[in-house]
């Protein structure tokens, strides 16, 4: 009840480190909840020790370390886990919350008008989707312009070029950047969740992950990759499942 309520107090900056000093009387240090304080000033090691003697805790080093353990960890924790955790926008500039795909197969693609890869791919994923969308697959589609500015039109002239000459009926979303200081939060997780041969970075249009159902990712294929090719392990998914 105490620590709960000494979490609050800090977190709503209603009590200074002085006042703070004399609840850690009460309470051991390495025992509060770090991933629900937002303390108001930045702990070292020197200031643990400091600190701690100032207020008359047991400390030591291996305490401090203890501390940093837990941090890293409550870090790690807050890190997205799945790929149902992240909102894109749509053409229109609309959030979609990629929770709706959950209990749904993925297949996530960079894809580009221009470029020479553009009529094989888009054919052959115009092909699966109609195959297996009853089944539960989905394919999410994400224009992008880093490589040869091969994606220059604007997100109605992309998708009037793939849902006319391809027939694609899956989500065409608004452009994105999938390398560099710009990438697309959900393509920093993609590729951090499967590196590639040559680096994480995506090296060409095209490039697609396979999600489970469960927002996993699952694998991952060049651009050069045939989308019939992968059939036999989206077809695993399914039975898996």
């Amino acid at each position: 009840m105490l620590r709960s309520l000494t979490c609050s107090l800090i977190n709503a900056k209603l009590i200074k480190p002085k006042q703070f000093s004399s609840i850690l009387k009460r309470i051991h240090f390495s025992s509060l909840d770090i991933r629900s304080i937002s303390l108001p000033f930045q702990i070292t090691e020197t200031r643990y020790l400091n600190y701690s003697a100032f207020v008359g805790i047991n400390s030591s080093r291996s305490g401090f370390s203890s501390l940093r353990l837990v941090r890293k960890m409550a870090s790690q924790s807050a890190k997205p886990q799945s790929v149902h955790e992240f909102t894109v926008k749509d053409a229109k500039g609309n959030d979609v919350n990629l929770g709706m795909y959950k209990g749904k197969i993925l297949l996530i693609v960079n894809v580009a008008s221009q470029c020479g890869l553009a009529n094989s791919n888009y054919t052959e994923l115009t092909d699966l989707y109609q195959k297996y969308k009853d089944q539960g697959l989905e394919i999410l589609a994400f224009p992008c312009n880093q490589f040869g500015s091969q994606e220059p039109g604007t997100n109605e002239e992309i998708q009037q070029f793939a849902c006319t000459r391809f027939k694609a009926e899956y989500p065409i979303f608004d452009k994105v950047d999938v390398n560099g200081s710009n990438s697309a939060p959900i393509y920093n997780f993609l590729k951090s969740s499967k590196g590639s041969l040559f680096g994480d970075n995506i090296k060409w249009n095209f490039a697609k992950f396979l999600i489970d159902k469960e927002g996993h990712v699952v694998d991952r294929y060049a651009p050069t990759k045939s989308p019939f090719s992968m059939e036999k392990d989206i077809k695993k998914l399914f039975e898996k499942a």
